[in-house]
């Protein structure tokens, strides 16, 4: 209790305008280390290139007012020269404190051209520093009435003059800014609008109020004009993580658009080729027969031959065009509750006569259904298995297991056959990538199913398989997962 009433003692003591002072000051500092950490590498923004100005502007506006009450703690205790000192000090400091804030107003408003605005400013470098450098000249003939003449000048003319064109620097910048982000440009809306305040009663107002009670309102009103300042230029700051996150994200699409394009390419090519080449075929094997049947008798055998192999040639290329068709179809179209286990059951169904040497695994775990299109997964599964078939020629043992794990539904389809290469991996989900001969194997069954996976929103990956093999996880969404995805869109 005892410590207490000391304390509320040496509270009490202390005259309010030394707490204003200090918040005062406390908030301009914090507003110039706020913008001195803060990160606008790369930014292309026009608030970029003066905001150095206004955190100058905080470092010496919050020193001037720390420094101010100076004079008040030290009372007697200060002698003349002291005092005459500190109010020298005190003089530089808002001159140039308020000089950087106008240059800063400048620097946002876009009503000039960079020819008028390099004027401008160097009219501004020239009074100024014109001006600091008359006081300094005087020496000795300065004394504390010329200083407090020069000081009351300067807040009837640059404070005002800085305040208010910084105001309507932000406020102009506020609506550039609309289109980036609406809570931005309302916080320069309002960082402007506290400089307007702050341009009243930091300057003139005080100045024109005889009266203690009146000035120490006008103190607390431009202190709070600078907490609002600070408040509001710090929100406002977030224009360069916002500016940066569009940056990424249009980067991506620009790196996402590149790899559609260049995989179009390379499907563009791999149709070229694979179509092509069987068409070409047919080509020939027609001309032929017309050769044979004008150049007279000739066999039924041959001519059935020519006739098959154009046949087989014109199957083959209708074959890759009806699984590219079905590779690009829409989203969605017929998709229904699916089990997977189901999906997977029939497709060991339609390969059992390929599978008389294999040894299959197989978990039987329930699962949750999926949506889908049961006939496409059916293709997906029919493919994936299909390659670890004819990867084991001899025989071997393929391992198939369905798992739940929280929303995803996974099933995993390892084999012990020849592999895939670390060379290879990267490619086998590219169109027309085989490791067979063309006539065996178009290249299309991976890229197909990796096609018709992501359109249930699912993930395919092939890894090898640790014991030798290859080991491929298809994860799918469950129902519920899925509707939740299309309901965010």
């Amino acid at each position: 209790m005892t410590t207490l009433m000391a304390l509320y003692n040496l509270l009490s003591g202390i005259p309010i305008e030394y707490p204003l002072y200090f918040f005062y000051g406390a908030s301009f500092l914090f507003l110039g280390v706020s913008i001195s950490v803060t990160n606008m590498k790369g930014s292309d923004l026009k608030l970029a290139n003066g905001l150095w100005m206004l955190g100058v502007f905080g470092f010496l506006y919050g020193a001037h007012e720390w420094l101010d009450v100076y004079p008040l703690i030290r009372g007697e205790q200060l002698s003349l020269q002291e005092i005459y000192l500190v109010r020298m000090i005190l003089l530089y400091l808002l001159i140039f404190s308020l000089y950087f804030l106008l240059q800063f107003g400048l620097s946002l408003l876009s009503t000039f051209d960079e020819r008028q605005m390099k004027r401008i400013r160097a009219v501004l470098f020239v009074a100024v520093f014109g001006l600091a450098a008359f006081i300094w000249a005087q020496g000795s003939h300065v004394d504390m009435l010329f200083l407090w003449h020069v000081e009351v000048g300067i807040r009837y003319t640059l404070g005002p003059m800085a305040g208010l064109t910084t105001a309507y620097g932000l406020i102009t910048y506020a609506n550039q800014t609309k289109n980036l982000s609406r809570a931005v440009s309302v916080n320069f809306f309002y960082a402007g609008a506290a400089f307007t305040f702050y341009g009243i009663f930091g300057g003139i107002f005080v100045f024109q109020t005889t009266s203690f009670d009146l000035h120490l309102i006008a103190s607390f009103l431009r202190g709070l004009a600078a907490v609002f300042i600070t408040f509001f230029i710090l929100k406002a700051l977030n224009i360069f993580n916002i500016e940066m996150r569009q940056k990424i994200e249009q980067q991506t699409r620009i790196l996402v658009q590149s790899e559609k394009l260049s995989s179009l390419g390379r499907l563009a090519a791999g149709i070229s080729h694979e179509i092509g080449h069987p068409l070409t075929d047919a080509s020939q094997g027609i001309k032929m027969l017309k050769k044979s049947l004008t150049g007279g008798c000739v066999a039924p055998d041959a001519v059935t031959k020519q006739i098959e192999a154009v046949e087989k040639n014109i199957a083959h290329a209708s074959v890759i065009a009806g699984e590219l068709l079905q590779s690009y179809r829409r989203e969605g179209e017929n998709f229904v509750p699916v089990n997977i286990n189901s999906v997977v059951e029939a497709a060991l169904k339609l390969l059992e006569h390929k599978m008389k040497d294999i040894v299959l695994e197989r978990n039987d775990v329930p699962v949750q259904n999926i949506m889908g299109d049961q006939g496409k997964l059916a293709q997906v599964f029919v493919n994936v298995l299909t390659n670890s078939v004819e990867a084991m020629p001899k025989g071997g043992r393929m391992r198939i297991y369905t798992v739940q794990k929280n929303d995803m539904v996974q099933v995993s389809v390892t084999d012990t056959g020849s592999g895939i290469s670390k060379e290879n991996l990267p490619c086998v989900f590219d169109p027309f990538f085989t490791t067979k001969e063309i006539s065996q194997n178009a290249g299309l069954g991976l890229c197909v199913a990796h096609g018709i996976i992501q359109q249930h929103q699912g993930v395919m990956d092939i890894f090898a398989a640790p014991a030798g093999g290859t080991t491929v996880i298809i994860k799918l969404p469950t129902r519920e997962e899925y509707e939740k995805n299309i309901d965010r869109g």
